[in-house]
């Protein structure tokens, strides 16, 4: 019995040094999630991210994958209307939530508008290294809806692999299980 448990345990931390691994040496592989080219009704941008999430929601807006752009986050919406705007895309298309502060909390306040709108097919953009979490909170709080990643890599091509860049990436690992933990939004 003792051996059996030993191999368990065995087991158990190969797989999570497996994990470490995989973690550490390709992050976009754990932490990204992209849906591929996909139609949609709205793309919602979620705040932070620098100037990366506004334009990857400009590419997307170019390539006619949804007609609106709904912008979310407390002090990042004003900025990411304005970039829109100044890329050419029409103000009357964009609509803004201002108040959440967190990603549950964009996802709690955003799904109030597009539920009010009845919009099903939704496009969220935010960083890749948070694409998962974004994409499953969102999930959680509207199982009804259909719900695509199309992450901005921008940060990721250019190789801006600064020292702030690589913490947000290691931060992320400890809000996927935070998230779980605490909200019960389960990242895989």
């Amino acid at each position: 019995m003792i051996k059996f448990l030993f191999k368990i345990v065995l087991l158990g931390l190969m797989a999570f040094i497996f994990l470490a691994v995989a973690a550490i040496f390709f992050p976009q592989k754990v932490l990204c999630v992209d849906s591929g080219a996909v139609k949609a009704g709205v793309i919602v941008v979620l705040g932070g991210g620098s100037h990366d999430r506004p334009e990857r929601a400009i590419e997307l807006f170019k390539e006619r994958a949804a007609p609106r752009i709904v912008v979310s986050g407390f002090g990042d919406c004003e900025i990411n209307r304005r970039l829109l705007m100044e890329a050419g895309v029409p103000a009357n298309v964009i609509e803004m939530e201002n108040q959440s502060r967190t990603t549950k909390e964009n996802a709690q306040f955003t799904i109030k508008l597009l539920r009010k709108e009845k919009l099903s097919h939704v496009i969220i953009v935010t960083s890749w290294y948070h694409s998962r979490r974004a994409l499953a909170t969102f999930q959680y709080f509207a199982p009804e809806t259909k719900f695509y990643s199309r992450p901005s890599y921008f940060a990721f091509a250019r190789k801006d692999w600064s020292r702030n860049f690589t913490k947000r990436i290691y931060l992320e690992y400890a809000k996927l299980p935070g998230y779980w933990i605490r909200y019960g939004i389960r990242p895989f």
